[in-house]
């Protein structure tokens, strides 16, 4: 059996933990976004999704995935909202018929283009807040983790 954790190695992971540091920052900030974007209905997790599919054609569904670092079975359960609410369309993918892809629709561009003002400015109050922390050196430093 081993030794019980002191009360001080559960004060030194609160402290150190970056896995619980990044969790609790990523919570604020989805929350943040989420205040920002409930005017035009959508939540953070829809716009970056939204965005993503505002390309030219369209999009397979495990690119969307690996892009928004999520399982296709989260992208599915994400997509139905979109879908239902006509932003977003799943279609059958012509070269593979057991694949599918994603097509933002004429409604879905235009809530994306009226979300992007929004998340810039919250996007530079957010940067702005970081007081001596470089928000390039802060997004190289994620990235690194992925």
């Amino acid at each position: 059996m081993p030794k019980p954790v002191s009360f001080e190695e559960v004060l030194e992971v609160r402290d150190a933990c970056l896995c619980l540091h990044a969790r609790r920052a990523a919570r604020a900030l989805a929350r943040r976004f989420d205040e920002a974007f409930r005017p035009i209905g959508i939540t953070n997790g829809q716009f970056s999704l939204l965005a993503s599919l505002n390309r030219p054609g369209s999009a397979p569904m495990g690119a969307v995935a690996r892009l928004l670092g999520m399982d296709r079975t989260s992208l599915t359960a994400s997509l139905k909202p979109l879908e239902r609410d006509g932003l977003v369309r799943v279609e059958v993918d012509p070269e593979d018929r057991r694949g599918r892809r994603l097509r933002i629709t004429r409604k879905g561009r235009g809530v994306v283009a009226r979300a992007l003002p929004i998340w810039k400015a919250t996007h530079a109050e957010v940067e702005a807040a970081l007081s001596g922390v470089s928000a390039d050196s802060l997004r190289r430093g994620l990235r690194a983790l992925e």
